[in-house]
Formats: C-alpha cells, sequence, structure tokens
C-alpha cells in the first residue's frame, strides 16, 4: 500500500464543492413524485461528443442512465441474453432470427420489426461505422411484425452478442428524422426516458411508466456532466448528487465508509503511438517508448494500487486471459530517439489520466524525447485523435464494452478500416490476425484466436498497455440498486433508487 499523501487529500478537503447548487429545486433533484419515488442526481464524468449520437463513445451514456436497449443484453458471465428480443435461433452461417417481446418506445409507438429493421439498418449505413460493426456487414428486415431476420455479409458466429452492444440500441422512427444525425430524445426504449439535453452540461430524464420490464422505482434522473473528478467526489461528500462516476483514486479517501464502491472492469489504459505518421511511424522508435515505460510505478504511484500494472489490451477481469498471453515476436530493436519531438495527448474527464500522462512524459525524456504534453476534454480531443494530429495518446479503454466479444475491440480499434483506431495502426500481420479470429466460432477456440491477435498488434509497438483499472464509484447512502458492472455499461435500472 503506498504511503498516503496528506497535501492531496488535505486540498480535496479544504476546496469548496465546485457543484453546489447544481441540481436547483427546479429541477425537480431530490423531490418526491405523486406517482412514487424520488429522483437521482448523477454526476458523470464525461459530456456528449457526439450530441448523444449512439454510434460513437455516447452510447454507454445512454446505456448507463437507461435509457436505451438492443435486441440482446450481457449477463453475468459475459454472454449474451435477453433483452428487446425474447429468443433467437441461427437460421444458417450467416443469418439469425429474433422474436421479439412485446414493448413501446418512449414516444408511445410500438416495437415492431420493421421499426428495429430499419434501427439497425440506419446503424449498419452510419458513416463512421459502429465499432460494433467494424467486421461484419449487415442487413435485416422484417420477417413478419413480430420477427426480425439479421443476415451478416460473412459468417458471424457472435451476431446475439454482437447485438448487445450500446452502438446497435433500437429507437423509435422519429430519432431518424435528420439524414445527419440521430435523436434520442424520447425515441428509446429503458426505463427512462430523455426528456431534455442542455449541450455539454445536463440532461434530464424521467421514467417511462410503459417500460416493458416494470415501472423504475426512481421518479426521474437529472444528470450533470462534470469533467472535473474532484468536483465530482465533493458534489457527493457534500449531498449535492446521489451517484459520483470515476471518483479519482487522489479522492477516495475522503469518502465516508460505505459511499465508495470499486469494481474491477475490463478497461486497460493503453499509450497509443502514431503509426502512420510523425516520428512513430519509426518502429524503432515505438520500440523505444515502449521500453521507457514503466507500468509497475504508474499502478503503484498514480493509481495508487487501485489498478495493475498492463499486460496485454485484456487485462485480469477478463479471466479467461489471465496468464494465457502470447509473446510478442518479431519486434522491432529500440532506436535511440535523439531529441525527437512528438506531442502526447490525453483527456482530464478520468482524472488520473493527466497525472499519468505526465509521468510517461518524464519517462519519455529520459529516454531522449523531447515532449509536448496536451490535455484537454474528451469531447473537444477525439476528432483530432481519430484524424491523427497527435504523436501518442493515452486511452482509458473498455476492452469489452462495445459487444463483449474479444474480437471486436480488436477490429474496431487496430486494423486499418477500423472505426476508433487512435493509434492508426494498419498493418496487414495484424488485420490477418483479427479476421482469422472473426471467423473462429467456438467459445474456448475465439478466445485463443484473440490472444494471438492481441500479440500481432502488441507486436507492433503502436499499442503499450499500461494499467488495468478498477473504477471507483460514489454512491450516498441512501441509494440502492446501483447496477455496477465490469462492462461500464449499467449504472442506472429499475431498482435504484433512494
Amino acid at each position: 500500500m503506498p504511503a498516503p499523501r496528506p497535501p492531496r487529500l488535505l486540498a480535496a478537503l479544504l476546496v469548496t464543492p465546485l457543484l453546489a447548487g447544481c441540481f436547483a429545486p427546479g429541477s425537480g433533484a431530490g423531490s418526491g413524485d405523486p406517482a412514487g419515488g424520488s429522483r437521482l442526481r448523477v454526476a458523470l464524468a464525461f459530456p456528449p461528443a457526439e450530441r448523444l449520437s449512439p454510434y460513437g463513445a455516447d452510447a454507454t451514456i445512454l446505456s448507463r442512465l437507461g435509457v436505451t436497449e438492443g435486441l440482446t443484453a450481457l449477463d453475468g458471465n459475459g454472454a449474451a441474453a435477453p433483452a428487446l428480443a425474447s429468443s433467437w435461433h441461427q437460421e444458417g452461417d450467416r443469418s439469425w432470427q429474433f422474436t421479439l417481446r412485446e414493448a413501446t418506445f418512449q414516444d408511445g409507438s410500438e416495437v415492431t420489426a420493421q421499426a428495429v429493421a430499419a434501427s439497425l439498418t440506419r446503424a449498419a449505413h452510419a458513416r463512421p461505422a459502429p465499432a460494433a460493426l467494424s467486421g461484419p456487414a449487415l442487413t435485416a428486415e422484417a420477417v413478419d411484425p413480430h420477427r426480425i431476420r439479421v443476415t451478416t455479409g460473412r459468417p458471424d458466429p457472435i451476431l446475439p452478442l454482437r447485438l448487445s452492444s450500446p452502438s446497435l440500441a433500437v429507437l423509435s422512427p422519429k430519432a431518424y428524422r435528420h439524414k445527419d444525425r440521430v435523436d434520442p430524445v424520447g425515441t428509446g426504449t429503458g426505463p427512462f426516458e430523455l426528456k431534455k439535453v442542455t449541450g455539454s452540461s445536463s440532461a434530464t430524464l424521467d421514467r417511462y411508466d410503459g417500460y416493458w420490464d416494470g415501472r423504475a422505482q426512481a421518479a426521474g434522473i437529472d444528470v450533470r456532466f462534470v469533467a472535473d473528478g474532484t468536483a465530482r467526489t465533493n458534489a457527493l461528500r457534500s449531498g449535492d448528487t446521489d451517484i459520483a462516476e470515476a471518483v479519482p483514486v487522489a479522492q477516495a479517501a475522503t469518502l465516508q465508509q460505505g459511499t465508495r464502491r470499486e469494481t474491477a472492469t475490463t478497461r486497460t489504459t493503453s499509450l497509443l503511438l502514431n503509426f502512420r505518421s510523425g516520428p512513430f511511424r519509426d518502429a524503432g522508435l515505438r520500440a523505444a517508448a515502449r521500453a521507457a515505460v514503466d507500468t509497475s510505478g504508474l499502478a503503484k504511484g498514480v493509481y495508487e494500487g487501485h489498478a495493475d500494472r498492463g499486460e496485454g489490451i485484456y487485462g485480469p477481469a477478463v479471466t479467461w486471459a489471465e496468464g494465457r498471453h502470447i509473446e510478442p515476436a518479431g519486434r522491432a530493436a529500440p532506436k535511440k530517439p535523439g531529441g525527437v519531438s512528438v506531442t502526447l495527448a490525453t483527456y482530464d474527464n478520468r482524472p488520473e489520466l493527466p497525472e499519468a500522462a505526465q509521468v510517461l512524459k518524464q519517462q519519455l525524456e529520459r529516454a531522449g524525447f523531447r515532449v509536448t504534453l496536451v490535455v484537454r476534454e474528451y469531447s473537444r480531443l477525439e476528432s483530432d485523435a481519430l484524424a491523427g494530429k497527435f504523436d501518442a495518446f493515452v486511452l482509458a479503454r473498455n476492452s469489452l464494452v462495445d459487444t463483449g466479444d474479444p474480437v471486436a475491440v480488436l477490429a474496431g480499434d487496430y486494423t486499418c478500416d477500423g472505426g476508433y483506431n487512435l493509434a492508426r495502426l494498419c498493418d496487414k500481420g495484424v488485420d490477418r490476425a483479427v479476421a482469422a479470429a472473426e471467423r473462429t466460432a467456438g467459445t474456448a477456440e475465439r478466445q485463443h484466436a484473440a490472444l494471438r491477435a492481441e500479440a500481432e498488434i502488441l507486436g507492433t509497438d503502436a499499442v503499450v498497455p499500461l494499467v488495468h483499472q478498477r473504477v471507483i464509484t460514489g454512491v450516498g447512502r441512501s441509494v440502492k440498486g446501483v447496477l455496477l458492472d465490469p462492462y461500464e455499461r449499467t449504472l442506472i435500472g429499475t431498482g435504484t433508487r433512494r
């Protein structure tokens, strides 16, 4: 256990709660509802980056708040479970049929096979493609009012798992009235209806009483998007919020016993090196950067023991991968940097990342690089990162969030055509290994194929796993039923209340 850091702790205790007054009486925060239940006040770390489009990083905001659902969901073992689809079966190598349960959209219209097919078709044609669809082409058609057939361009043995992705949520036809955007306000199927979004600062949700799986116990949710981790923690301590996402490890000790929940997750923080442009096009310089990184020091120092040192793309929470990682082969020999200048970027929504980036800056500079550090909110970084405007990027990424399938994140993040390829990695060996894993059907065989592809990716040194995170969530003493899971898809459900 690292020694305590009194100066930082004292500073956290002395900071004036930055969210005081954010949940004003007019918002209904904490007020009783004539139909029963109080409203929940939630402070989230990430403001919408894409106007709450379900096709990108904002998709998990909608799923965590109970706004959207897909045909399937993930159960506690990471397997596909019924959601809007009550059952399904495979019709052939490339086709599956799903039977819909009786449900309604939040605008009152019925969830029909035609509406579901239109929703999935819109997702299949989105550009960039949702990460869950980085591999297979997908078409959907109504068989009858209550059954839908989904067909893929090539055999896809994990399609039911893929359709659990938050980015493949089913929305009503009203969500797609605009060609250039998808509107989730009042068009989801979950227990809470998104009523209003105020830019990147707040959102208001009300209980949807027509939810197919029972009426939520909370009357609604008042959300504030607060990038500053200290502000989120102070809001919980002062009683100004009920749930605070992503409490900084440096603030964890300031929370009273029973208000801090630590969850092992499948989230890995990695250093991504720009494979296509800038100094790190050189494999020898990527190898030099990888050799300069001390992952044990990051886990023990920056994360104060609330993380494990990086072993691969899959961390200890992915139990089948533990002890089975394959050593990368064919890595380039490190080259002396000779004072070459690089730009290292990260975001402050996850409060440990700027400190981790600062430590990485020092480690890289000791190895001979000259490093310029850029820190912004994630919403102000994503487009530049995807465009390759940084030489290096520190990213915290849940390796199973998109589909629950270990191969999907590899296809989306590390192949030439990947829709979330921040490392801009494009390597024929990697693409072949990922494609082979995508074709593999059996669970154990697919996991081993994923580990072979992981070794190919790490062998390029475009990805340097740093730590595997445990997420700390602040939960008020009176709050019950918060949904914490290693995939970080859920937070508020029908039983969440205070």
